[in-house]
């Protein structure tokens, strides 16, 4: 009789946790053939900009995959574009998002002002989240021009493997 509800008992959990083990399988991840792509891409549209860009790329966890300094680009923005990656694999949107939280936007009051004093949070443009569907996997952060050159360039990048990240 043991046996017997031994067996039924292994059964219960075999079924049990096979579920999450296949779900577990499922979930997207951020693919270092991607992120050089990606890092490509911006560093392809950068050079012929005259822009001189370092270009992060992190996984969900916020860890480096991908890093590429451009020729005398700023070396301080090496920190600052891991920070935007990071910040944008950490919260699901861009950084102008986090910057528009912390210092208001169009004259309106910030809805959020301490959340730039967050350590590790970047709260200007340039980070922008990498998306599979509704999985979010990754963050890009590229500083080394002006703040909306930074995000064109994150943006050409995320256009660049659009196909591949569906």
């Amino acid at each position: 009789m043991k046996t017997g509800m031994i067996s039924v008992g292994a059964l219960a959990a075999s079924l049990l946790f096979s579920g999450n083990a296949a779900a577990l399988d499922t979930v997207p991840i951020l693919s270092l053939d991607i992120a050089k792509r990606m890092a490509a891409s911006c560093e392809a549209m950068s050079a012929a900009e005259g822009w001189r860009m370092n270009i992060a790329i992190v996984d969900r966890g916020a860890n480096l995959i991908v890093f590429r300094r451009m020729d005398n680009a700023f070396l301080i923005s090496v920190d600052i574009a891991i920070g935007k990656a990071r910040t944008s694999a950490r919260l699901p949107f861009p950084t102008r998002t986090v910057a528009e939280l912390a210092y208001g936007k169009d004259g309106n009051p910030a809805p959020l002002p301490g959340i730039a004093e967050v350590d590790g949070v970047i709260a200007f443009a340039g980070g922008l989240p990498i998306m599979v569907g509704d999985a979010h996997v990754g963050g890009i952060g590229v500083s080394g021009g002006t703040a909306d050159q930074d995000e064109e360039c994150a943006s050409t990048a995320l256009d660049a493997v659009a196909d591949d990240l569906k």
